[in-house]
């Protein structure tokens, strides 16, 4: 064997022991733990209240208080994964009708680097923030069990568990202040993103993900839903016109990324049905990945099946044997596990799968044949043609494809009765979210 041969076979054989590596150490990693989950909730609950408007000084009550555990609980974590997490704590002053004299809100947000593609970055977050009735009212008890310590302890549990893998892409777990304020910690984290230049990928934002009982009565611990926009936020009125002329109103970057969550999360999480509700959020109402969409950012929203709006923004109380208040008890703990378990897969999908492809297009009108053609990812090994008839919401067939490919010629499948998109392959089978055929590109 020449001293070449011989250097060729060391490398591979270095790529399989890595990749047997990885393997195993995603093999081994552990579940979402509904004991972790109780134990961080009921640490933010015992801060009393976790208004913005509240203390930022008090060692042991107030937003100050949540924010110091938050970031010393990723300081932890980040210590049993050889400083793999770099823990920031960014901060701007925000004013509004509801902190007219203003308040420095402040994130807590810890940075897992991607190995090969840091700049794509895939975020998971929560607000950790909390209020009662009056959203004024900064000093009464706001225990805020569910909303939104539920959706703070995920992040943290995801950083738990991730933190043990390494990915391409690189991961932020965030601890947004401000929500019910003004969603300012979500404009903080989505100025920042923008600043860094961060290729965002999607933003999971986790909010009200822990109680399975709801106002009427029924209980429902086998659901979650996945909020996102159509069109984009952010699209002009030249792209808005463009994606409505093309027929793309069901594929924006959000909802692809929404349809990509029901992919993941049904042979992963089967325990858990994905409803995928074709909105921004529930109903007149909003939250964090709102600062996101307006910055043209891929982001969907995950909320509990179920609410109990008896136990949402509630001064503690029992009026007519019925007790208000968002406390420990309304907690589902074993459900919040299983809607961590679906932002763990989909955190893995996005972070191990290469970029959605870009340029993405399609001819073949009077012709029999549709022609599709996109920009080649570099670090993709494939790539997936997916089309559907035109009346359909899920993709329902596809094509694969080698790297070398850049186009493709759909024989016999006509442009007018069918949607067309394609995504990017990774060697271990990511897929990333799928880029629509003619759709106007993303910001």
């Amino acid at each position: 064997m020449t001293g070449a041969a011989a250097l060729r076979t060391l490398r591979a054989m270095k790529s399989l022991l890595l990749a047997a590596s990885a393997v195993s150490l995603v093999a081994a990693a552990p579940a979402p733990d509904p004991a972790e989950l109780k134990k961080s909730v009921a640490a933010l609950v015992s801060f009393g209240t976790r208004h913005t408007l509240s203390s930022a000084t008090d060692p042991k009550r107030g937003i100050g208080a949540a924010r110091t555990w938050g970031a010393n609980r990723f300081q932890a974590i980040s210590r049993a994964c050889q400083n793999c997490l770099t823990v920031e704590r960014p901060a701007q002053r925000f004013e509004g009708p509801r902190a007219p004299a203003g308040v420095m809100v402040e994130d807590v947000i810890a940075i897992q680097r991607g190995t090969t593609d840091p700049n794509r970055v895939i975020i998971i977050q929560g607000h950790i923030d909390s209020r009662v009735t009056d959203v004024m009212n900064a000093t009464a008890d706001a225990p805020g069990a569910n909303d939104d310590a539920s959706g703070s302890a995920l992040v943290i549990e995801a950083a738990r568990i991730l933190s043990k893998e390494r990915f391409p892409a690189t991961i932020v777990y965030a601890l947004l202040s401000g929500e019910e304020q003004g969603l300012w910690g979500g404009k903080l984290l989505a100025d920042l993103a923008t600043k860094r230049g961060w290729q965002v990928a999607g933003v999971l934002n986790n909010d009200i993900v822990g109680n399975t009982h709801g106002q009427g009565g029924d209980h429902v611990a086998n659901r979650i839903r996945v909020f996102s926009e159509s069109l984009s936020a952010a699209a002009d009125l030249p792209a808005a016109k463009t994606m409505r002329q093309i027929g793309a109103e069901d594929d924006g970057p959000s909802r692809a990324l929404a349809k990509l969550v029901r992919r993941v999360g049904t042979p992963n999480t089967a325990a858990l049905e994905v409803v995928t509700v074709h909105r921004p959020d529930r109903f007149g109402r909003g939250g964090d990945q709102t600062p996101f969409l307006e910055a043209g950012y891929p982001a969907v929203r995950f909320s509990e099946a179920v609410e109990n709006y008896d136990r949402q923004h509630q001064d503690l109380r029992t009026e007519a044997g019925t007790r208000f208040g968002d406390t420990i008890d309304g907690v589902d703990f074993p459900y919040l596990a299983k809607v961590t378990a679906l932002n763990l897969a989909v955190a893995r999908e996005l972070a191990n799968a290469p970029a959605a492809p870009s340029g993405v297009t399609i001819a073949g009108a009077l012709k029999a044949d549709t022609t599709v053609a996109w920009s080649p990812v570099p670090a993709a090994t494939g790539y997936r043609i997916r089309y559907r008839r035109a009346d359909k919401s899920d993709w329902t067939d596809h094509r694969d494809v080698p790297a070398a490919t850049t186009t493709l010629v759909l024989m016999n499948i006509n442009i007018d009765d069918t949607f067309v998109g394609v995504s990017s392959l990774a060697a271990g089978g990511a897929e990333s979210v799928v880029t629509f055929a003619g759709a106007a590109p993303r910001r």
